[in-house]
């Protein structure tokens, strides 16, 4: 019998190789910085490839990374007061790349970008799951390691603080 040369972990890379753009911009979107976000999808992955085989065996392994990139940004934020915060000038030229008018909707975007940054951790991570990826109440839990209602009041109470943002455009319609 042949020996995997990868100890077992080819499929590990290859997860990592159709996976990692899609991880970015979930870390991007809950730190709020390239660097940080390259850094805590770093330390996620390793730390999945510490447990691949026991990850893998469950069946969802993004759902794993994905906790431990939130995982990770939230002991971040008690651990080191972090506050990912971009020059806005960077999200700025990020938006003008990711919208086709770049007038009004730009500082929209800029705006509603620094309003998600001054949410705590898992209000935001619960936002981006849900608005941004587009997932279920439950596959946010999941990912979150919480209960659905936790999900639902974490959601609520962010919503509620970015209503209530006056540097926001009017967010009373946005329901979900």
């Amino acid at each position: 019998m042949e020996r995997d040369p990868t100890g077992g972990y080819a499929d590990f890379a290859t997860f990592v190789a159709t996976r990692q753009h899609a991880l970015h911009r979930y870390a991007y979107l809950v730190v709020g910085d390239v660097g940080q976000a390259e850094d805590l999808v770093q330390e996620a992955l390793a730390k999945t490839y510490a447990r691949w085989s026991k990850v893998r065996s469950q069946g969802n392994p993004e759902a794993y990374v994905r906790r431990a990139i939130t995982t990770t940004a939230i002991s971040w934020f008690r651990r080191r007061g972090f506050r990912g915060e971009v020059p806005s000038a960077q999200a700025a030229e990020r938006a003008d790349r990711l919208l086709d008018d770049h007038g009004e909707q730009v500082s929209e975007a800029s705006a509603l970008a620094d309003a998600l940054r001054r949410l705590p951790a898992r209000q935001r991570a619960a936002l981006v799951l849900r608005f941004y990826e587009d997932l279920s109440e439950a596959q946010t839990a999941e990912i979150l390691g919480c209960a659905v209602g936790t999900v639902k009041s974490q959601t609520a109470a962010a919503l509620a603080k970015l209503r209530l943002d006056p540097t926001l455009p009017d967010l009373r319609t946005v329901t979900r």
